[in-house]
């Protein structure tokens, strides 16, 4: 009988050791760099300055860029409000990552856009040379930085 209980006592801490050994941290797993830069760049941005070449450029103090998005999707949206009549925004469009997640992403599918993300602040550079919005080129041409805040 000693022996027994002996046994059964040697088998359930064999069963709790290996129990234990096999528990994962409970946790979720940690989000890919995709949907930490989505969780970034999500939101209402208020542009705080716009630089064309080199030299501020007025009309942007009422424009705001709203980007949003699905985390595991590949492409996302934005829309803008308050631009100025000639802008180098449309109203609204789409833009997915770029080759490196954490500072490229692909605007409309065809216009490279180096971006800088906080918490709290947001640079947008991008070299536009195409027709502008709603349709004169010569005036929004150029290498553009925007910044925006929350």
């Amino acid at each position: 009988m000693i022996m027994i209980r002996k046994l059964l006592l040697v088998i359930a801490i064999g069963m709790m050791v290996l129990a234990l050994i096999d528990c994962k941290s409970g946790g979720d797993p940690a989000p890919d760099e995709k949907e930490v830069q989505l969780g970034k760049l999500t939101a209402n941005w208020k542009c705080s300055g716009a630089v064309r070449d080199g030299v501020a450029q007025t009309g942007y103090d009422n424009f705001q860029v709203t980007i949003s998005g699905t985390p595991g999707a590949e492409t996302f949206n934005y829309s803008t409000t308050g631009r100025p009549a000639l802008s180098p925004w449309p109203a609204t469009g789409t833009w997915s990552f770029g080759t490196n997640v954490s500072t490229d992403m692909l605007r409309d599918s065809s216009l490279p856009v180096t971006y800088s993300a906080t918490d709290s602040q947001l640079q947008l550079t991008f070299q536009f040379s195409q027709a502008g919005f709603p349709g004169r080129t010569e005036v929004v041409t150029g290498q553009w930085v925007f910044s925006f805040s929350k």
